[in-house]
């Protein structure tokens, strides 16, 4: 039986653009032919996107690198290269996206078909014919492609169900599960029997049908990450409806109303809004617990073994999800956190000393071959139209202050 993984880390990578080329027409009746060098095409880029049929994150777990196809370099008589091919990586229903390094969230997959770009393709190179101008007839350099984005991301999955069954321990969860689905989580007499969620289909008649889910039990502390809280807490968040289960025979002796008291604040303290949730508190095992205790319970109970009032608490729950899948907004196809648009800014690194940050300035350089001069008197005027020689003036940079872009550096030299 394959394990179930609720967590896990992703490095993607985009392909890398093709090379545009350097190419001249060479026919015999043309003298002096123009340039002719066509473009590199343009890297795959790496897609997340959610797919029912995939269950967990396993997939990740041993293997967590992918990438893209590359782009073809351009070749002569203004053949442009072939774009790279995209890579399509299926994840669970339910996915969040996080920045590894800052946490930060990035995509939000909830439903089958969501689709995010997690690494674009570096652009593919431009071919000399792309530059040839009045000024530059000639023009013998073409811009290299551009790396496709490389990074690491932390995938976590938040199960996608209807009902969320919350409680302590050893509290008749999986019982439950197991009786009225065809979910077979493990069940035993002891805590901690399960240690990974379930989800099983409940049907009651034709029209009314939810999804449960059986969350691994909760503990006092839970909400501050003890007994694995956080790792099975983040499965109730996406929950429609709470069913909070009480147990009437507990093996610590433990009160049904302090279970439900301690279970409901830690709820609280992990996400206030879970109180707010619709939610349905069950006393189980009526057929082990002393009649005075049962009859001291005055809400929803019942025994999951002999099914003993199982029907009504179905009926209870399916009412429930009824009514807040009414009140809940239409589901988007993902939930994209898109990052402002960077301009160029400069970082001072000592008296005569600066670097230049931003998509634009460092494409300029990174795109074109710095031995060459042809290209070195491309990007002096691709620099120059993005404003770099004024940002530079107005930052206090004087002639010999070295300026660092990326990983090529160069003297400033003040526009006369």
């Amino acid at each position: 039986m394959s394990a179930f993984v609720d967590e896990a880390q992703l490095n993607v990578r985009g392909g890398d653009g093709g090379f545009g080329c350097v190419s001249f027409r060479r026919e015999g009746p043309v003298a002096f032919g123009g340039p002719n060098g066509g473009d590199g095409g343009d890297g795959g880029s790496v897609w997340l996107v959610a797919d029912h049929n995939v269950a967990s994150l396993l997939a990740f777990r041993d293997h967590p690198h992918r990438r893209a196809g590359d782009g073809v370099n351009g070749m002569g008589k203004d053949l442009h290269g072939r774009r790279g091919a995209d890579l399509i990586v299926n994840v669970p229903e339910g996915t969040q996206v996080k920045d590894l390094y800052t946490g930060e969230v990035l995509a939000d997959l909830p439903v089958h078909g969501s689709k995010w770009c997690a690494s674009r393709g570096g652009q593919g190179g431009r071919g000399n014919a792309r530059f040839l101008s009045n000024r530059r007839r000639a023009p013998k350099f073409a811009e290299q492609g551009e790396h496709g984005l490389d990074r690491w991301l932390k995938l976590e999955l938040k199960l996608m169900a209807d009902v969320a069954l919350v409680g302590f321990p050893n509290a008749g969860k999986s019982t439950f599960i197991s009786s009225v689905s065809a979910a077979k989580p493990k069940i035993a007499n002891y805590p901690f029997t399960t240690l990974e969620p379930h989800l099983g289909v409940v049907r009651l008649d034709a029209e009314t049908e939810f999804i449960i889910a059986d969350i691994p039990g909760i503990i006092e502390g839970a909400s501050q990450g003890k007994g694995l809280g956080h790792q099975f807490l983040r499965h109730i968040e996406r929950a429609r409806v709470l069913c909070v289960l009480v147990d009437l025979a507990p093996m610590d002796g433990m009160s049904a109303h302090e279970q439900e008291r301690i279970l409901l604040h830690e709820l609280g303290e992990y996400r206030p809004d879970l109180l707010l949730r619709p939610r349905l508190v069950v006393a189980t095992k009526t057929d082990a617990a002393e009649a005075s205790t049962i009859d001291a319970w005055e809400g929803s109970k019942m025994s999951a073994v002999t099914r003993d009032g199982v029907r009504k608490v179905l009926g209870d729950l399916a009412d429930l999800v009824k009514h807040a899948r009414t009140l809940e907004p239409p589901k988007q196809g993902a939930v994209v956190l898109k990052p402002k648009a960077e301009g160029s800014r400069i970082e001072k690194l000592g008296d005569l000393e600066f670097r230049l940050h931003g998509r634009e300035v460092e494409r300029a350089v990174a795109l074109n071959d710095v031995t060459t001069p042809d290209a070195m008197n491309y990007i002096d005027e691709r620099l120059k139209a993005l404003g770099v020689h004024r940002l530079l003036a107005r930052a206090g940079a004087i002639e010999g202050t070295v300026v660092h872009i990326g990983t090529f550096s160069f003297e400033y030299t003040p526009e006369s």
